[in-house]
């Protein structure tokens, strides 16, 4: 990296790190509870306003599950392949399937059984917009009074400012694809007209 290429690679750390919180639908206060880093100093490398030390992004960097290279946008290698690092949170096992931090990001979710099917998951809501698919398994969405059973090879798209949350619903886990985004993408499908 040239040195005249630092302050750049420098300012794009805010918005990466913003983007991450954003993602998981974590506050300022959550994530300075779990690196140690105060709220105000996180708002500060957020907006640019404090520059990004190796002391600061290391605990960063692992709160989000994410490598150091990824918070300072290290120029790709040119190999295609995503080397993912499955993160466990609240029973659930997230698998990214994308590397970049724009745009829509892909994973492959997968939650455990046997649940309690009497307890009703906990909802959560945040920016974005996601579009699931069920590879197998029984997956239970709860997506505001609505309480959904989808199968392998069932699908759904919600605003994700609607209260939402996901369980098991069968014996054996669930496996399905979560495609998520934070500033609210939605999900293009192009079809051939029929006839055609």
């Amino acid at each position: 990296m040239a040195d005249d290429d630092i302050p750049g690679v420098l300012s794009a750390v805010g918005p990466r790190l913003r983007a991450l919180r954003r993602e998981r639908g974590a506050t300022l206060a959550q994530v300075g509870e779990t690196t140690g880093i105060s709220s105000s100093t996180l708002s500060r490398l957020e907006s640019g306003q404090r520059k990004p030390t190796l002391e600061l992004l290391l605990p960063l960097a692992k709160a989000y599950g994410v490598p150091l290279d990824e918070l300072v946008g290290a120029p790709p290698t040119g190999d295609p392949r995503v080397h993912p690092r499955p993160v466990t949170r609240h029973g659930q096992t997230f698998v990214p399937l994308t590397r970049y931090l724009g745009g829509l990001h892909a994973y492959k979710m997968i939650i455990q059984a046997p649940q309690d099917p009497a307890v009703r998951p906990e909802q959560g809501r945040h920016e974005g917009y996601e579009w699931v698919y069920v590879l197998s398994g029984r997956l239970r969405l709860v997506l505001g009074d609505h309480d959904l059973v989808l199968t392998a090879g069932e699908a759904a798209e919600f605003d994700t400012r609607t209260p939402h949350g996901f369980a098991n619903a069968g014996p054996q886990p669930v496996e399905f694809l979560s495609l998520f985004g934070a500033q609210g993408e939605r999900m293009h499908v192009r079809a051939r007209p029929a006839g055609g």
